[in-house]
């Protein structure tokens, strides 16, 4: 991504896309491939931004059915739907994302720092932009091209341009297309399309308002909780270090230590290296030639700020409790758990309504690349709400499995209402248990 200005004297006017807005985007990408501000040698990444958009994308789409009535266009469309998940996680990680067709079958998914909205509608949907791709040929030649999408007169309009420059970092002078290959059939345009009204691809952003730049950019998913993902890399670096520090050793002053004639080193019979430290331990009236170290451990109390740690991340992002945490070590009600739920149904249902749009725009983007933009075709998209259905009916399954018999009213309650085996053992010794 370049810099805000040489975008902006591309275009040759103002753009929608800050300094603040690419800034964040560089940083987004950073943290989801590991390589936040705050990692070092001895700090490594969890891949908490990772399993975020994950498990968002997956729950988004696990039982997602769409269709087009058109058999040219739904094989098209059931084509690209293979890669949807995989860059759909990228696009959450990142704010937004464009599936953009090509001609015929083909299409790519292209992330936010690949494209440059340069203003958008009403709607939130932007309605002039720019697209950014680079070749390198050779050593030290770079080519970029900037394929714009506009309207003039109501009607979409696209054009081509090209840029030439020795260093990745800098978009260069302009060039003609055919100086690469893979470029010298587009044409530069620009070119109008009379009756095509609307873009021709699929603009996706996360449901977040956006407190970076306050434009209509798209934030990403994980962006609130960035503050607790570095907390949490953290205390997993305390975690590691305390098994590190904790590592038992014998202390062994040097006269019990003998000569390898070999190799002139020192060392102990039958005692594995990373067991004894050699050192002078003779100290006044204190003669012992061996001590033991052998501290005592703190890992369960750095599990616990951790675990805390990513319960607090899940409640920011939206997802439920259990995700990314170890359901079993925080205590939570049946309540909280169902809250939990619902948070993470709501935040899912929400980005599969901007995915829907998304989806039923690359169609149109499909039909116009293929001149069946006025066909007649059905498009359809449907979500299964099973995030709330899967636990009741998994529930009411364990209800009829203790009227059976096959598990027990503690097991049950150790499993639902989050307890223990001796306090649910105890509760179901009292008398009118009911099962809710």
């Amino acid at each position: 991504m370049f810099g805000h200005t040489t975008l902006k004297n591309i275009v040759g006017k103002n753009i929608a896309l800050s300094d603040k807005m690419i800034d964040a985007i560089n940083e987004w990408k950073q943290m989801l491939g590991g390589q936040a501000d705050w990692i070092t040698d001895s700090v490594e990444s969890l891949g908490i931004e990772n399993g975020i958009c994950r498990e968002f994308a997956d729950a988004v789409l696990s039982e997602m059915e769409s269709g087009i009535s058109n058999e040219k266009l739904n094989k098209a469309y059931q084509k690209n739907m293979i890669a949807l998940n995989e860059n759909m996680q990228q696009g959450l990680g990142i704010g937004s994302f464009i599936i953009k067709p090509l001609g015929g079958d083909a299409a790519e998914f292209i992330t936010a720092d690949h494209f440059v909205p340069i203003s958008f509608a009403d709607d939130g949907k932007p309605n002039d932009i720019g697209f950014l791709t680079t070749k390198r040929v050779g050593e030290t030649d770079y080519y970029t091209r900037f394929e714009r999408h506009y309207f003039v007169n109501g009607n979409l309009t696209i054009e081509n341009r090209c840029y030439h420059s020795q260093t990745p970092n800098d978009i260069g002078l302009i060039c003609s297309l055919e100086e690469v290959p893979e470029w010298e059939q587009i044409n530069p345009g620009p070119v109008s399309y009379p009756g095509m009204t609307q873009m021709a691809f699929g603009y996706y952003r996360n449901p977040i308002k956006n407190d970076v730049d306050g434009s209509a950019c798209g934030v990403s998913i994980f962006d609130k909780a960035k503050g607790r993902i570095r907390k949490a890399d953290l205390q997993a670096a305390r975690f590691d270090w305390e098994y590190e520090s904790g590592e038992r050793a014998v202390h062994i002053d040097d006269r019990a230590l003998k000569r390898d004639n070999r190799n002139g080193r020192f060392g102990m019979a039958k005692l594995n290296k990373r067991l004894y430290r050699g050192l002078n331990i003779e100290d006044g009236k204190d003669k012992d030639l061996l001590k033991e170290y052998s501290p005592e451990m703190r890992d369960e109390a750095y599990k616990r700020g951790l675990e805390e740690y990513k319960r607090e991340i899940e409640f920011i992002v939206g997802l439920a409790y259990g995700d990314l945490s170890d359901v079993q070590t925080v205590e939570k009600t049946a309540a909280e758990v169902k809250v939990s739920k619902t948070r993470k149904y709501n935040r899912v249902t929400a980005i599969q309504n901007n995915l829907a749009s998304c989806l039923e725009d690359f169609v149109a983007g499909l039909a116009f690349y293929n001149g069946m933009y006025n066909s007649g075709y059905d498009f359809s998209c449907k979500f299964n709400d099973s995030i709330l259905t899967d636990e009741e009916t998994e529930r009411q399954q364990d209800r009829q499995d203790v009227a059976m018999g096959v598990m027990q009213i503690w097991e049950y309650r150790m499993k639902w209402y989050n307890e223990d085996e001796k306090t649910a053992k105890a509760a179901v010794q009292q008398p009118a248990e009911v099962i809710e």
